[in-house]
């Protein structure tokens, strides 16, 4: 098993702020750059592989830049590959 933190690509970025809910959590207008976006938050993908039954594939997690403000974000894949917030 590979627990160390990957590199959350370009694309990958765009998708995650498309999520309402990272929009939301964050501050982000509707508009925002992925990039910008990326530049300001502190993000790591994880190849997660659940202790017992459960979910298989990739987690987000996200931190913006306060700890003692918004708690950090936590993303999965949902069946059809859609991001949702755990």
């Amino acid at each position: 098993m590979d627990n160390h933190p990957k590199h959350i690509t370009n694309p990958e970025w765009k998708e995650i702020v498309a999520v309402a809910v990272v929009r939301e959590a964050l501050g982000l207008e509707d508009d925002s750059d992925p990039e910008d976006f990326a530049s300001r938050v502190f993000g790591a993908k994880f190849a997660f592989v659940s202790g017992g039954p459960g979910y298989v594939g990739d987690i987000y997690i996200l931190q913006g830049d306060a700890l003692s403000e918004v708690p950090p974000v936590v993303l999965r894949r949902d069946l059809d590959g859609q991001l949702l917030v755990c």
